[in-house]
């Protein structure tokens, strides 16, 4: 019998011929402000892996920058502050922010064809939503991507299977 995570995790469902990692997150603040922390620059950078530039338009090009190379995105669906859906490479990531109590809802989505990077995207992307929810809460104590996704990563290679984890992160980021 397989353990139940903590709501934190993330899992792993088909979709279609592709698969997609969903989280969900319950998080402390208004819809509005955890749109800002999604789509404001100054706050991207405290948790998105990479530089975005470009406009959150629908249709506009984006291209995500990091020391690991660039790569080119659109963006598919812009409806503030509820919906944001982009192409990131060949990903579909789309998050969605819905009132929740005295709260939000926040959760992200991220469809994609290869398997095998299942259990290291989730990872990550567990590592981004921890420096988010940081972020929000305005602690200027940064998490640590390497040293977090080090620390979720097996969970999810258990949770998901073999088959999931046959890509591992890019050189050298496990040490980030």
């Amino acid at each position: 019998m397989t353990p139940k995570l903590d709501e934190k995790y993330g899992v792993l469902e088909p979709a279609g011929e592709r698969w997609r990692l969903r989280f969900t997150r319950h998080v402390k603040h208004a819809p509005e402000n955890v749109w800002r922390a999604l789509t404001e620059p100054e706050h991207l950078q405290a948790w998105f892996p990479q530089k975005i530039v470009g406009e959150w338009a629908v249709g506009a090009p984006l291209k995500f920058v990091s020391e690991y190379g660039d790569f080119e995105g659109q963006v598919l669906t812009y409806e503030p502050p509820s919906v944001l859906e982009f192409l990131w490479g060949t990903d579909t990531i789309r998050l969605e922010v819905a009132r929740d109590g005295d709260g939000s809802r926040l959760t992200l989505l991220d469809t994609f064809a290869e398997l095998g990077k299942a259990a290291r995207d989730a990872a990550g992307w567990h590592a981004c939503l921890d420096a988010l929810e940081q972020e929000l809460d305005g602690s200027k104590q940064a998490v640590n991507h390497g040293e977090r996704w080090q620390g979720v990563h097996a969970t999810y290679v258990a949770q998901f299977g073999p088959k999931a984890a046959t890509i591992g992160p890019p050189e050298g980021a496990e040490a980030r």
